[in-house]
């Protein structure tokens, strides 16, 4: 099983994503944390990213195909924060084909939610103005992605509001 795992920032992808690997064995891949580890290590990659993530933008889609395909397990996976834009998708069917993806589990949540829940993780880089920036970002850069994957038929739609739990179960039952 070869999954997306779309919504806006603080939707919760990260922790479902792990979740759902965990239950049906697949690979996370987490550009995110990839690319957290990067700045923590100081690396090149590492310095333009963290430049790029202080001001609310996204990630260079050169620099993301780069450091997330050798990761791709033939075997399954979940990405989690890549594809976030057009080019992105489709540098991915570029790179794997379009049977990269069996399904784009879209996690719903309202903004104030998802507010709430990117300020409590207490972040340096997370202050009212960068989510909000980023909330934004999303509306216009990768919520396109979930009409791009709605024309194949792989959209799964779950909600993302209330316990962890709750949610994992709602996913696995939609997939």
């Amino acid at each position: 099983m070869k999954l997306l795992f779309l919504g806006p920032p603080g939707a919760g992808k990260g922790t479902q994503a792990q979740k759902v690997a965990a239950a049906k064995g697949l690979t996370h891949i987490s550009t995110g944390d990839m690319f957290r580890r990067h700045m923590a290590e100081g690396t090149p990659l590492g310095k333009r990213v963290k430049r790029i993530i202080a001001l609310g933008g996204l990630v260079p889609d050169s620099l993301t195909v780069e450091m997330l395909t050798p990761r791709l397990d033939a075997n399954g996976y979940i990405l989690d924060g890549f594809p976030r834009t057009r080019p992105q998708a489709l540098a991915l069917d570029e790179a794997v084909g379009p049977e990269a993806l069996d399904a784009a589990v879209v996690l719903e949540a309202s903004e104030e939610v998802l507010v709430e829940r990117m300020l409590a993780r207490g972040r340096a880089d997370d202050t009212e103005e960068t989510v909000r920036n980023r909330l934004v970002t999303y509306e216009k850069e990768t919520a396109p992605l979930i009409d791009f994957y709605q024309a194949r038929g792989i959209v799964v739609r779950v909600p993302g509001e209330g316990e962890i739990a709750t949610i994992t179960r709602r996913i696995l039952a939609a997939l």
